[in-house]
């Protein structure tokens, strides 16, 4: 075998994430004594990482002669998507300590775990390499950056940055800009970037879309989706039809969602329904009170319907006090038998019509399958950390204060 015998075997194997086969090739590499250049070095430590075997891409790494920013890069991207913070920063320092020269997409995957994984002053110095090595106006890294400082509620001032610096209007940025003041409920601002525009993906639409359908903006979701289909530049994806019914179901407007689905069914939008599409359907009619046709909808579906649907109907019974259908997709709810919130939303029906033996029946189930219901949490942010209590919690050492202040209301 040749090296483009192996690049074959090897994309095959890392396009079917075929773990055995892939080390076969490995194997092979070495039992006949074959040198692999640097380039089919990194495909097997690209292999190795997609299919999450991390341990034996480090020791590929570790037995490379010669090492490229390629290679250390997939290292990096490996470790930092799964959040293993101290390796990632283990490679970043040999890069630097070796002298390889690192490009913009060593760091384009960092920012996701220096939000979730590093304190702030660690942040803040790999944030300084960034642009001591002139990385920080290109388009991967200013957008992950971005995404990081609004997770820090810092975005405002990130985007106050970038149109200082006179950075290009990158459409990923502008992405990125309009989900981050979307997530932050600033829809105003989120409008005006999606409205400035040259040129927009399905990114733009989608991240617009759901901004608008998180905040319950049904109107808004509409138009804007019906000015996509009439603009005829980007097609919807399975996201926008998402986000379409979701902003549908939570605005009342079954009657438009059922329009948008049944557009959907029959080939008007080139998208085709599953799982997530039907159930969004059931949680459509069933917060309308339209239980039965709900029902009958999921008998419909081609098919077998998922627990979340039937646990969605199950929900809407129980606001709709119909206990026969109620009753009914309790009992396919063996699809999930530990699920604890589907047996306290059913013991609830059988409460709300006066069938106590009923609830005390399903009370002892829950107990005999060590069923217990995780209790609700709320949770406040003071000084950038997050404080959790939930019902009858006596754990936070300062209880007796937040008793006293709670008293005062």
């Amino acid at each position: 075998m040749n090296l483009q015998d192996y690049n074959t075997v090897l994309n095959e194997c890392v396009s079917k994430r075929a773990f055995k086969e892939g080390q076969r090739v490995h194997a092979h590499t070495i039992k006949t004594h074959y040198l692999p250049c640097v380039y089919l070095w990194t495909r097997l430590i690209v292999f190795y990482t997609k299919c999450d075997s991390l341990g034996d891409a480090r020791h590929v790494l570790n037995e490379m002669p010669e090492r490229n920013v390629v290679s250390w890069t997939a290292m990096i991207s490996a470790y930092s998507q799964r959040g293993y913070a101290s390796q990632a920063l283990s490679i970043l320092v040999q890069i630097l300590r070796s002298g390889t020269e690192s490009n913009e997409f060593t760091f384009a995957t960092m920012p996701y775990f220096m939000y979730r994984f590093l304190g702030f002053c660690l942040r803040e110095a790999i944030h300084s390499l960034i642009i001591k090595l002139n990385f920080k106006a290109h388009v991967y890294v200013g957008s992950s950056l971005l995404d990081m400082y609004a997770k820090d509620d810092h975005g405002k001032q990130v985007h106050n940055h970038l149109l200082c610096s006179e950075v290009p209007s990158f459409v990923i940025l502008q992405n990125s800009l309009i989900d981050m003041y979307s997530k932050c409920g600033n829809l105003t601002y989120a409008r005006r970037i999606f409205d400035t525009m040259r040129e927009r993906t399905v990114i733009s639409w989608n991240a617009m879309l759901v901004g608008y359908s998180k905040h319950g903006e049904r109107r808004e979701v509409l138009e804007l989706f019906n000015l996509m289909r009439d603009e005829n530049k980007v097609k919807p994806d399975s996201v926008t039809v998402l986000a379409v019914l979701s902003g549908c179901s939570h605005g009342g407007q079954e009657d438009k969602g059922m329009d948008i689905f049944y557009d959907m069914t029959s080939g008007k939008i080139s998208v085709q329904p599953d799982t997530k599409r039907y159930g969004c359907v059931v949680d459509l009619l069933g917060r309308a009170g339209r239980v039965e046709e709900a029902f009958e909808f999921i008998k419909k579906i081609p098919f077998e319907p998922s627990a979340a649907i039937c646990g969605c109907l199950l929900g809407a019974c129980s606001v709709h006090s119909n206990l026969g259908i109620g009753e009914f997709v309790g009992r396919l709810l063996e699809f999930e038998p530990e699920n604890a919130g589907n047996y306290v939303i059913l013991s609830n029906l059988y409460a709300s019509a006066g069938r106590w033996e009923d609830v005390t029946s399903l009370r002892n189930l829950m107990l005999k399958k060590a069923v217990t219901k995780e209790p609700g949490r709320s949770l406040i942010e003071v000084d950038q950390v997050l404080q959790t209590f939930h019902p009858s919690d006596c754990s936070h050492p300062r209880r007796e204060e937040v008793s006293a202040k709670c008293r005062n209301y």
